[in-house]
C-alpha cells in the first residue's frame, strides 16, 4: 500500500513539472548590468504539431537584444521606444528590440531545439525582479501556443497553465 502511494506522488509530482516544462529558459538568473544569454528551449510543439514561429517579447529592461541566426530560419527584429530611458555603458538608451521572430523553419512536435538571443540586463532594474520574457509558439495547421502569463501579485509560474519563461536579477559578484 505504501508503495503505491509513493508511486502515485512520484507520478503526479512528475506530472506536474513536465506541466510547466514546455518552453524555459536556460539560465534562472541573469547579473545586472551584464550581458544575458537568453536560450529559449523548445521541448515540444502544439499537441502534436510541428513549430513553424516562434516570438518573443524583449521585455522592458533588456537592452540592446540581438538574436543568434539559425540554419534553416529567417530571424526578424521589430525595434520600438522604451518605457523609460536606460544608461548603456555611458550612453541614454531609449529604444531597442522589442521583439525577435524566428519563422520558416521547422521543429518536429517530438523534436527538441533552442532559440537563442543575448541582452544587457538594465542596471536600473531592482535586483530580485524577476523578468519574464513572454513567447509565442505557432504550429503547423494555425495551432498557437502562447507562453506569456505572468503571475499576480501573491501567485507564481506554478499557478498557471501557460506561464511566460523568466529569470531573476542578481548583482554582479564581487572581485
Amino acid at each position: 500500500m505504501i508503495k503505491r502511494l509513493m508511486l502515485a506522488a512520484v507520478v503526479a509530482i512528475s506530472g506536474a513539472s513536465v506541466a510547466n516544462a514546455h518552453i524555459t529558459l536556460e539560465q534562472s538568473q541573469g547579473t545586472s548590468g551584464k550581458a544575458y544569454k537568453a536560450v529559449l528551449r523548445v521541448g515540444h510543439g502544439c499537441e502534436g504539431k510541428a513549430t513553424i514561429k516562434i516570438r518573443v517579447k524583449v521585455p522592458e529592461g533588456l537592452l540592446s537584444a540581438k538574436p543568434m541566426p539559425k540554419s534553416g530560419w529567417t530571424v526578424e527584429k521589430v525595434n520600438a521606444t522604451y518605457e523609460m530611458s536606460y544608461d548603456l555603458y555611458g550612453k541614454p538608451v531609449k529604444e531597442g528590440v522589442s521583439e525577435i521572430v524566428w519563422s520558416g523553419g521547422s521543429l518536429a512536435d517530438d523534436e527538441y531545439d533552442e532559440f537563442v538571443f543575448r541582452a544587457t540586463v538594465a542596471k536600473e532594474l531592482p535586483l530580485g525582479t524577476r523578468i519574464f520574457v513572454p513567447v509565442v509558439q505557432e504550429c503547423t495547421d494555425g495551432a498557437v501556443e502562447r507562453w506569456i502569463e505572468v503571475p499576480a501579485a501573491g501567485k507564481n509560474s506554478d499557478d498557471y497553465e501557460t506561464p511566460a519563461p523568466y529569470f531573476e536579477v542578481v548583482a554582479q559578484p564581487r572581485s
